[in-house]
């Protein structure tokens, strides 16, 4: 998975993502950390609404983009290091990926 250290982020963002990391105990299950998303860096959330990460549009188009490429997976923004976006792919990609290590 080189979506955030590969020209498409670059291209998005303007950068790459600070870290890519997978869950200890689930191979479905990645994170892309950004400690400052350049999505957040111009708005002005009030102070009612603090939960608010507009970084959840990055969420998004990463969502679609995992999905056209035949990667399908959910993607959700969350408050950690920073905003985390948490990739947790379809059990057929997992399936599809073991079987293609054997090649």
């Amino acid at each position: 998975l080189c979506i955030p250290q590969g020209p498409l982020w670059r291209a998005l963002f303007g950068r790459e993502a600070d870290k890519l990391e997978q869950a200890n105990d689930d191979d479905r299950t990645f994170y892309v950390i950004e400690r400052e998303p350049v999505v957040n860096t111009f708005v002005s959330v009030p102070r009612e609404n603090s939960s608010l990460n507009c970084a959840a549009f990055a969420a998004g188009l990463l969502e679609a983009v995992l999905g056209a490429a035949g990667f399908p997976a959910r993607v959700s923004a969350h408050w950690h290091k920073g905003t985390t976006l948490m990739i947790k792919f379809d059990e057929a990609v997992i399936a599809r990926d073991k079987s293609l290590e054997g090649r």
